[in-house]
């Protein structure tokens, strides 16, 4: 079996790129959630003339999609996400777009304000009759001003209280959050003027076989714990990985799914 010290080793230097997990294939598994988000953004997209996936990654979900609009664009805002995703998008004739990302939905108010004011869409007023979003923050008034008259804004987000295991697993207390922020994105669609078609919630079962696969996943969501440093917490997942009890490690991540249309 590999020592603590050779875990942490291997997961400091394993590469990433894009949003591809691969390198956590056989060292980690997730369940499902109730709904398929793939499967209702293609639903969608076969009949949009013009898409928008915001927050692509490394383009590599919407590279996969079942079914496309035949205008689709992609942004992304974080720089070395950018090239990844164009390379994999542009065989599909997909450009992708550096924008320069909204504020954390949370940090904004009932109308989408109170943050630093980020989030524009460098698009004009109602080019596109489908906007999906998986896990990017945004601002539903440039959501709203995108979004053609009939169009459909779909997005499924990271709920509270989605990494309450780690919090404790990694030695930090869980913070205090209200049970879900789904009230609040209802509130701040409908303030921009969209009107909620449907909200779901669920949760996913994800498991890691051995601490290095948790170490390289808080290297790559380090959003996930903003108090998590690997300095600060080794000593809590030294402990961790000498109990064998304790693994496979797991967490219940929390999402929900929101589609708004624009009348």
């Amino acid at each position: 079996m590999p020592t603590f010290d050779e875990l942490i080793s291997e997961a400091l230097a394993a590469p990433f790129s894009g949003w591809d997990f691969s390198w956590l294939s056989g060292r980690s598994t997730t369940g499902q959630l109730p709904w398929s988000y793939r499967r209702e953004v293609a639903r969608r997209a076969a009949g949009a003339g013009t898409m928008l996936d915001m927050g692509t990654g490394g383009g590599e979900r919407l590279s996969r999609l079942a079914a496309r609009a035949p205008q689709t664009v992609a942004t992304e805002a974080w720089p070395p996400n950018v090239p990844v995703a164009a390379e994999c998008l542009r065989p599909l004739g997909i450009p992708v777009i550096q924008d320069e990302g909204a504020q954390d939905n949370t940090v904004q108010d009932d109308t989408g304000e109170g943050g630093t004011g980020r989030g524009r869409l460098p698009f004009r007023d109602e080019a596109f009759w489908l906007v999906a979003n998986r896990h990017e923050a945004f601002l539903a008034a440039e959501v709203a001003r995108v979004l053609a008259p009939g169009g459909t804004f779909i997005t499924q987000q990271v709920d509270c209280h989605a990494y309450d295991e780690l919090y404790r697993l990694v030695g930090l207390d869980v913070p205090v959050q209200p049970d879900s922020w789904l009230p609040l994105a209802r509130r701040q669609v409908r303030a921009a003027g969209l009107t909620v078609r449907g909200a779901v919630q669920g949760a996913q079962r994800h498991e890691f076989h051995d601490v290095g696969a948790l170490v390289y996943y808080l290297r790559v969501v380090s959003w996930a714990i903003p108090g998590y440093r690997l300095d600060r917490c080794a000593g809590a997942l030294r402990a961790a990985h000498e109990a064998p009890e304790r693994w496979p490690a797991s967490f219940r991540q929390r999402h929900f799914l929101l589609v708004a249309t624009k009348p």
